[in-house]
């Protein structure tokens, strides 16, 4: 007997650093929405606690977010048997997608259903808490505003009604890095709320901002080269997500998008291509013939 489930990525409309705290941390504001870029969870009963990776260079142990997300809600929950998870990696480390803290939610959301806890979502958000602040947005599963480091989330329907495709340059950046470079602005001059529920999406290229995108490009000209690329084949905004390295345009028109994802696609890039008004499926579906 076994369970499947998907683990989604995520996009950053705009993404504004307030200010820098004395803890190291930095006060945010960001809108998240969904890809369909996604990992596949299959999981099992077990005598222990184990983890299959199908990219073996990705890390398996402690330090991966499945296993902390496992550790900690065994640690404060309890568990009543182990389970072996089989994951099947297709959202790329290190872009600025949330892959990790996608898998971390789901992990959590998986052993309340299996184990029967009955945590609802603020639990599972408290015991997420230490792991990172993406994973709050993950766990509530619809798309809003994120405040503070990110973990304070407000849903609000910013899913963009049009495609969205999102460009994995091929290497990795660094998170810390970005934001130990990147200069706060504590006053934006339009809130970001303002410009994703006022402002037409073909004036989004001139209002809205992610901080973290200039000092990437500095160390990284292909970032700013793909998002270039993705006006010149004609969206209506293009942007990194989050701290990078992927980069996303949204496409008003079908043809237009799925040009441009052939585009990139025969240049080698790993890309994704999502549906207007995507909806994430949060679905944990038994699989009862299964071994």
């Amino acid at each position: 007997m076994s369970w499947l489930a998907y683990s989604y990525g995520k996009i950053n409309l705009g993404l504004y650093v307030l200010e820098r705290l004395p803890t190291g941390y930095h006060r945010i504001e960001t809108g998240f929405c969904f890809i369909e870029w996604k990992d596949r969870f299959t999981v099992r009963p077990s005598d222990s606690y184990s983890l299959q990776l199908s990219d073996p260079s990705l890390p398996g142990g402690g330090e991966n977010l499945i296993t902390q997300a496992y550790r900690a809600f065994d640690q404060y929950v309890g568990l009543h048997q182990h389970y072996r998870f089989e994951v099947t990696k297709n959202i790329p480390a290190g872009a600025g997608l949330g892959g990790g803290s996608s898998n971390a939610a789901l992990t959590f959301r998986i052993l309340n259903k299996l184990e029967k806890a009955g945590l609802d979502e603020e639990d599972l958000i408290d015991l997420s808490r230490n792991l990172g602040s993406d994973i709050a947005f993950f766990i509530r599963g619809k798309p809003g505003i994120g405040t503070g480091l990110g973990q304070e989330i407000e849903p609000l329907e910013i899913q963009p009604d049009a495609w969205i495709l999102t460009i994995y340059p091929g290497f990795e950046s660094s998170t810390a890095e970005a934001y130990e470079i990147c200069q706060p602005n504590p006053e934006p001059n339009m809130s970001l709320r303002s410009i994703l529920t006022n402002e037409p999406r073909d004036e989004w290229r001139y209002l809205l901002q992610n901080d973290l995108e200039p000092p990437v490009v500095a160390h990284h000209d292909m970032v700013g080269n793909i998002r270039d690329q993705l006006y010149e084949l004609g969206a209506e905004y293009a942007s990194m997500s989050g701290s990078g390295s992927a980069v996303y345009g949204i496409f008003e028109q079908d043809f237009v998008a799925i040009q441009a994802y052939e585009s990139f696609h025969e240049l080698g890039f790993q890309a994704n291509l999502t549906r207007p008004g995507f909806q994430p499926d949060q679905g944990i579906y038994l699989k009862e013939n299964s071994a």
